[in-house]
C-alpha cells in the first residue's frame, strides 16, 4: 500500500510538472522548432515575465490575470528582439548557428544582470489565496500551486493550435517556416510574419513565468536550470509540434518524479538531457513527426 501511494503521488506529480514543463517550452516550440531560430535565451525571458508578474502581484493582482495583462508589453519586446536579430543576421545573408547561439546567449545574459541589478540576489514569490492548499483524492495530495498552473497549459496550447492551423496569419506563420521563398512570392511579408510570430512566443513567456513563480520562489538565475528541459520537450515532441510539447512535457514530467521518488532527488536534472540524447539518437524527428 505504501509503495501503491508513493507511485500514485508520484505520477500525479510529474503529470503537473510535465504540464508546466510544456508550458515553459511552448514560445521555444516557436521560435526553435517552427521558425529554426535557436532561441536559447528563452528561459530567461521566462523569468523576466515571472519578475513582472511579481511586481504585479505585490497590488493584489492574481498572478495569471497579471501574465495576460502583461502579454503585450512582451509581445512588442519579442518583435523589438526580432527585428534586432533580423537586422544583425537575416538582413545580411543570414549568420551560422553558432553566431546564433552567441547572440541569444548573450541576451540571456544581459536579461539575468538587469534582474539582479534591478531586484538583487533574493528570493521572489507570489502572494495568493491558493498558495499552500492542495486538493486530496485518495492517496493523492494536489497542491493547488502545482494544478492551477497544469491546467492552464492545456488551454494554452489548445489555443495556440487553433491559431496556428484556422487562422490565415497562423497558416503564414507555418508556411514561412516550410517555404519562405514561395510565401514571399505570393505577396507575403515572411520577416512581418516572422517578427509577429517571435512576439508570440515572448508574450507566451509570460504566462511560462507566472505559472513557474506560482509553483515556487525563483530568482534571476532560475532560468538556467529549464535549458535542457526546455529544448528536451521541443525535441521530444517533434519540432513545432504543439499539441505534442504537452504529451512531450508530461512524459519527462513523469520520468523526473519517478527518479525523484524511487532513486535521488539530484539525479532529477539529469532525465531531460537524457531524454533528449536519446531522442536525438533514436528518432531525431521526435515522438509526433516534425510539426510545420
Amino acid at each position: 500500500m505504501v509503495v501503491l501511494d508513493l507511485v500514485l503521488n508520484a505520477l500525479a506529480t510529474g503529470l503537473m510538472l510535465g504540464s508546466i514543463y510544456a508550458l515553459l517550452a511552448l514560445g521555444l516550440a516557436i521560435t526553435f522548432g517552427i521558425l529554426h531560430i535557436p532561441n536559447v535565451a528563452h528561459p530567461a525571458i521566462v523569468i523576466a515575465g515571472a519578475y513582472a508578474v511579481v511586481m504585479t502581484n505585490r497590488y493584489g493582482v492574481d498572478p495569471v490575470l497579471a501574465a495576460v495583462l502583461w502579454m503585450i508589453p512582451f509581445y512588442m519586446l519579442g518583435i523589438l528582439f526580432y527585428e534586432f536579430y533580423a537586422r544583425s543576421f537575416e538582413s545580411r545573408g543570414g549568420g551560422n548557428t553558432l553566431q546564433s547561439l552567441t547572440l541569444f546567449f548573450g541576451a540571456s545574459l544581459v536579461i539575468e544582470v538587469a534582474l539582479v541589478v534591478a531586484y538583487g540576489t533574493d528570493l521572489r514569490s507570489v502572494s495568493v489565496g491558493y498558495v499552500g492548499s492542495s486538493l486530496r483524492l485518495g492517496f493523492v495530495a494536489i497542491p493547488y500551486r502545482f494544478l492551477i498552473p497544469a491546467l492552464i497549459t492545456p488551454v494554452v496550447v489548445f489555443l495556440l493550435w487553433l491559431y496556428l492551423t484556422r487562422t490565415n496569419v497562423g497558416l503564414a506563420i507555418r508556411a514561412v517556416a516550410h517555404d519562405e521563398r514561395a510565401v514571399s512570392v505570393s505577396g507575403v511579408n515572411p520577416a512581418a510574419i516572422k517578427r509577429h510570430a517571435f512576439g508570440i512566443a515572448t508574450a507566451l513567456a509570460v504566462i511560462a513565468g507566472a505559472a513557474l513563480v506560482i509553483t515556487g520562489p525563483i530568482d534571476p538565475f532560475a532560468g538556467r536550470i529549464h535549458i535542457g528541459r526546455v529544448f528536451a520537450v521541443v525535441v521530444l515532441a517533434g519540432m513545432g509540434t504543439i499539441p505534442g510539447t504537452l504529451a512531450a512535457g508530461i512524459i519527462i514530467g513523469i520520468a523526473e518524479s519517478l527518479v525523484m521518488s524511487f532513486m535521488s532527488p539530484s539525479w532529477a536534472p539529469g532525465v531531460a538531457f537524457a531524454i533528449l540524447l536519446a531522442t536525438l539518437a533514436l528518432k531525431p524527428t521526435g515522438l509526433f513527426g516534425a510539426g510545420r
